[in-house]
Order: structure tokens, then C-alpha cells, then sequence
């Protein structure tokens, strides 16, 4: 990409991100897990909006607006009684009162230790993560192909391959502060966090030119993050929402809005 190009798509895409930076896009916009999330305080909660985020976006939210997440605070007998009912597409009821159960077994304020704990040794986000999941696995050793996927796992030989993008959309709500994200995670940089790469953001991305890898992957997750770095190196991941909301539009006119002449 010459420089030229660069710099046009870079000023589009501030364009873009500033004008979707509005309350009306979680308000009136297309469903989004962070309509429900943007009303939480608690990052157990935010999480589980997170880790549910996937799916259809409108029985994401139906989903996540059915669930009482005060439960986080109750006892087990509360918690399977009261989601005695609930189930989401791979997550059996089951499943569903377990990771309740898991995260109300966290200790005030340890999810962001946990985090920060591993975060902190290399400055990488996905450290963090490993850490937390290998918390929630000393908390509860319920196991199931559902529970595991909505978790997530930690790659045997330490390289991953999922883009990890339920996570990355958790840290980004959390670490970025705007009118839409919320800002809850002071200690982390905005810098170091990477993209949560769906197939939306993946399809927007390789159509402008930003991601070459052919494969949605971590290591598309990672190429596209650069790319953006080239942009914003502070804060890559603030045309995320933008680059999302023009694939689930399925704009077919992506060059004519972000592409320079």
C-alpha cells in the first residue's frame, strides 16, 4: 500500500469509527452484546456478555437480556434454580450454570489480578487470558464440549490458532474508553490489545487492502491489528467497531465509502 492510498484510507477510517462512536449505534443500531453490556459494572457479567457473543446478534442479545446476572453474587441452589431453563445454542442449561457458578467463585477484583498477571510479564494480552482460563479451570473442573467452548482453551504447544475474538471484544470493552466502550481496565494499554476478528472484520479487512492471510486465525487477528497500528499505533483496535458495522451491514460498496480515488 503506497503512501498515498495509506494515508486516504487512514482518513476515511477515522471518519468512519468517529461517526459510528454514537450512543445511537447501541441504542437504535443493529443488536450488539454490548447494548446489554454497556449497562454492567461487574467484569463477570461484561464477560459473560462477551463469551455468549456469538451467533445471531439479535439472539445474542435476547439471550443476554433473559439472564439475572445478580445471580453471580448468589448461592449454588439460587443459580440452578433460577437458570433451572436457560440454554444457548451449544451451551446446555447445564453449561450455562456452570460458568455461573465458576465466576461466582471469583474473589472481589481477582479476574482483573488474574489477568494483569499474566498480562503484565510481556505486555500481551493473550497471556492474560491463558491466565484467566487457567483460573476458572482451578475454579471448577466441569468439563463439556459447550462449557469448553464458551470458555475457551489454552493451545497445547502454546500457539494458537482461534483468533480469540470473544476475548479480544471483552478486553476492548474494558480497556478502551469512548462513548461506546467502557474503560473499566486502566492498567492495560490500548496499544497492546488486538482485534477481535470475526468474519466480519475479516472480510471488511481483506477487501481494503489491510489483511493479505487467507485464513481467519489468530494470525489474521495479528496481521490486521499491525496494519491498523500503521493508522493509530496507540490504539489499534478503535476502528474495530467501524470496520465491524460495515460487514454486518454487508456493505457492498466498502471501496467506494473507505477507498481513496
Amino acid at each position: 500500500m503506497n503512501e498515498n492510498v495509506s494515508i486516504g484510507l487512514r482518513d476515511r477510517l477515522e471518519s468512519e469509527a468517529a461517526k459510528r462512536n454514537d450512543p445511537a449505534e447501541l441504542i437504535g443500531g443493529a443488536a450488539d452484546p454490548l447494548q446489554v453490556a454497556c449497562g454492567l459494572e461487574d467484569a463477570r457479567a461484561i464477560l459473560l456478555c462477551a463469551l455468549f457473543g456469538y451467533g445471531n446478534a439479535q439472539n445474542i442479545v435476547k439471550f443476554l437480556r433473559s439472564l439475572d446476572f445478580s445471580l453471580l453474587d448468589s448461592d449454588e441452589a439460587t443459580i440452578r434454580k433460577q437458570l433451572s431453563n436457560r440454554y444457548y445454542r451449544f451451551q446446555s442449561t447445564e453449561d450455562v450454570i456452570q460458568v455461573f457458578l465458576m465466576l461466582s467463585r471469583l474473589g472481589q477484583g481477582e479476574m482483573k489480578e488474574t489477568f494483569l498477571k499474566g498480562y503484565e510479564k510481556e505486555r500481551k494480552v493473550l497471556d492474560g487470558i491463558f491466565s484467566l482460563i487457567e483460573r476458572f479451570g482451578m475454579l471448577n473442573r466441569y468439563e463439556s464440549r459447550g462449557y469448553r467452548f464458551l470458555v475457551g482453551s489454552i493451545p497445547k504447544n502454546g500457539k494458537p490458532t482461534s483468533p480469540y475474538k470473544r476475548w479480544m471484544m471483552f478486553l476492548r470493552w474494558l480497556v478502551r474508553k469512548d462513548t461506546l466502550d467502557l474503560g473499566l481496565w486502566t492498567e492495560v494499554s490500548k496499544a497492546d490489545l488486538v482485534i477481535p476478528l470475526d468474519t466480519h472484520t475479516f472480510q471488511v479487512g481483506r477487501s481494503l487492502g489491510l489483511l493479505k492471510r487467507k485464513t481467519y486465525d489468530w494470525k489474521a487477528a495479528v496481521e490486521l491489528t499491525q496494519a491498523l497500528k500503521r493508522f493509530c499505533p496507540e490504539d489499534p483496535v478503535k476502528y474495530d467497531f467501524a470496520l465491524y458495522r460495515l460487514g454486518q451491514e454487508k456493505n457492498r460498496v466498502i471501496r467506494g465509502v473507505l477507498k481513496p480515488d
